[in-house]
């Protein structure tokens, strides 16, 4: 006999008058989802911007909040909770600081997502032209990149020039803990390299290969002609029969120049060695393609996980591609995970997902221009869908897609609120051109590239309402 459904927790929502109508919408919405077992109710307290509550505050103005399961406040509500708790009698938790990561905060993709964050692809990321940094900032770029996910730091050297520095160069990341691999044909760089640490070769061919029986490190062999994989299997076997350890690189070749035919070889060469370590250098499409480099390198990573394809090389040079390093500790989490768990890509990483929003949330007209007629004070509520920009407050509702008319409309009276005003306004129409979320005072959703926002506007406004004991409304806008 199945067992009985589990009760719905009664929980109260604490939020500001501006977030107040994307609160209940959202929460709308996750009643849609049957695995949300929460009856859902929202305390509107008296103040616009919900970010500038504290739980000192909170306990004095929260009313009627007793007999519920638990009470949630804003996110960016800091500090001791011990108050609240003891106005509502039960237990306190703050939420998420943006309200539209309540579906996660909740679990509604918490099944799916059971594990997610293992990989199996190592990340070479490439200093290029080393050689002509000093070693400061030849260590300040290793750091960069081992912060942002890069497992092995590629020392690129100059082909034109014997680099006498290269093994003080390896010794130096080597010190710091780094995995280092050593990007040259000339073999007495390698050498000196392998000697003060490198333990990988990039790259070996039959011009070289007869050295890498001296060096006592891995080398990565590319074909002496990409483009028919000639010399490949030849240095493959003389490398097995000496014993060096390898890992396999066809080459991946730019678009028009050989890119299908590439991706090809890659296919070719683990059907030929289905056993033997691969690795691509995507470079060659992120680096020489006019597009942002997130996709390219997701797609890639994708290849790389279904054809087992278990290091990627990566450059961060043209400003495109310079988050590739990022990028593709993303991608390699998400392609694990959907390889692994034969469940599409889809849905998991939102941090990837940059220019546009994954799903912008649409109030609709008819909501907004009900909500026009209930507010009862002069702040000014921005939203943004269908084209246009939409302000109101108690005195006007205005609607246009440029925003130096709207600011014109509203007749401000002082500098800062103009300014803030106008910064909200261009945000705004920045999410009416991405088609983007857009939430007064709150970031622009950028993925990974996010960046937290602070209203400057909040700061006087976050000091009168940690002393003020006597005025209960917040009517700054």
């Amino acid at each position: 006999m199945a067992s009985e459904s589990p009760e719905r927790r009664r929980v109260l929502f604490v939020t500001g008058r501006l977030a107040e109508f994307a609160m209940r919408q959202t929460l709308e919405s996750l009643q849609q989802n049957p695995g949300f077992r929460v009856e859902p109710h929202v305390a509107v307290l008296p103040i616009s911007v919900a970010a500038l509550m504290t739980p000192v505050w909170v306990a004095r103005h929260l009313k009627d909040a007793k007999g519920f399961d638990q009470v949630i406040l804003p996110g960016h509500c800091r500090g001791d909770l011990a108050p609240v708790v003891a106005a509502v009698e039960t237990d306190v938790v703050v939420g998420p600081e943006d309200l539209r990561d309540l579906p996660r905060y909740f679990g509604s993709n918490a099944a799916r997502e059971s594990g997610y964050g293992a990989y199996d692809i190592e990340i070479l990321a490439e200093i290029n032209f080393a050689p002509r940094l000093s070693r400061d900032e030849l260590i300040k770029q290793a750091e960069r990149f081992i912060a942002e996910g890069a497992d092995r730091i590629d020392i690129g050297c100059e082909p034109s020039m014997r680099w006498n520095g290269v093994g003080d160069a390896v010794k130096a990341l080597v010190d710091r803990g780094m995995k280092v691999s050593i990007d040259t044909f000339d073999a007495s760089e390698v050498a000196e390299a392998a000697a003060a640490g490198a333990d990988l070769v990039l790259s070996v061919n039959a011009t070289n290969r007869e050295r890498a029986v001296d060096w006592g490190v891995e080398v990565v062999v590319v074909p002496d002609d990409p483009s028919t994989l000639t010399g490949f299997d030849e240095t493959i076997e003389f490398l097995s029969q000496h014993n060096v350890r390898y890992r396999l690189d066809p080459i991946l070749e730019p678009i028009g120049f050989g890119f299908a035919a590439s991706m090809g070889r890659y296919l070719e060469t683990r059907r030929r060695y289905p056993q033997a370590e691969i690795m691509m250098g995507v470079g060659n499409l992120t680096e020489l393609t006019d597009a942002d480099s997130s996709g390219v390198n997701t797609l890639l990573i994708g290849f790389c996980q279904e054809v087992g394809i278990h290091s990627v090389l990566t450059t961060a040079v043209i400003n495109w591609a310079r988050s590739s390093v990022m990028e593709i500790d993303l991608a390699r989490r998400l392609a694990f995970h959907s390889v692994t768990r034969k469940t599409l890509p889809k849905h998991l990483e939102p941090r990837l997902v940059t220019l546009r929003d994954p799903r912008p949330h649409r109030y609709g007209a008819e909501a907004l221009d009900a909500l026009s007629k209930t507010i009862k004070d002069p702040n000014w509520r921005i939203f943004a869908e269908d084209g246009l920009i939409h302000a109101m407050n108690s005195g006007q509702y205005l609607k246009s897609n440029d925003p130096f008319e709207l600011l014109a409309a509203m007749k401000i009276d002082t500098i800062a609120h103009a300014g803030y005003l106008g910064y909200e306004l261009m945000k705004a129409k920045t999410a009416l051109t991405l088609n983007k979320d857009y939430r007064q005072d709150q970031a622009l959703n950028w993925g990974f590239l996010t960046e937290p926002e602070v209203s400057h506007r909040g700061v006087k406004k976050a000091t009168r309402a940690n002393e003020s004991t006597t005025n209960e409304d917040d009517r700054d806008s």
